[in-house]
């Protein structure tokens, strides 16, 4: 996870936009599993929604309505195996400020999640 958002960081300083919102949302999706793994005795599913991943292991009901909002903005950011027509659609959305806000945003939410993990852990 922390690789990923470095690459993020490394993508920025280049402008490399579509894949710096590509790497944000890998690096949010691998928290939220990291959080489930913690919660659950059970594996986290093959999913790329966000969102039912954070209800699945109870994050998503301590959500602020910002970070929900963040979980349902960047779920377009998943480029993996998409078709070139719909990443040039993703790609004309973002810009230098667009994706520093995306940046920022996923490392509060990457910082949120992994205090919810500690906080779990401290509890066993």
């Amino acid at each position: 996870m922390a690789e990923d958002l470095s690459v993020a960081e490394d993508l920025y300083k280049t402008g490399h936009w579509l894949y710096v919102g590509f790497m944000c949302h890998q690096v949010v999706e691998k928290t939220l599993k990291c959080y489930w793994c913690v919660c659950r005795d059970d594996d986290p599913p093959f999913i790329h929604e966000h969102w039912r991943i954070a209800e699945g292991c109870g994050l998503y009901t301590m959500m602020s309505e910002e970070q929900k909002n963040f979980l349902e903005g960047i779920k377009r950011l998943n480029i993996e195996a998409r078709y070139q027509e719909f990443k040039d659609d993703v790609a004309r959305m973002l810009n230098r400020e667009t994706t520093a806000v995306i940046l920022e945003q996923t490392k509060l939410m990457h910082t949120w999640i992994l205090e919810r993990i500690k906080e779990k852990l401290s509890t066993r």
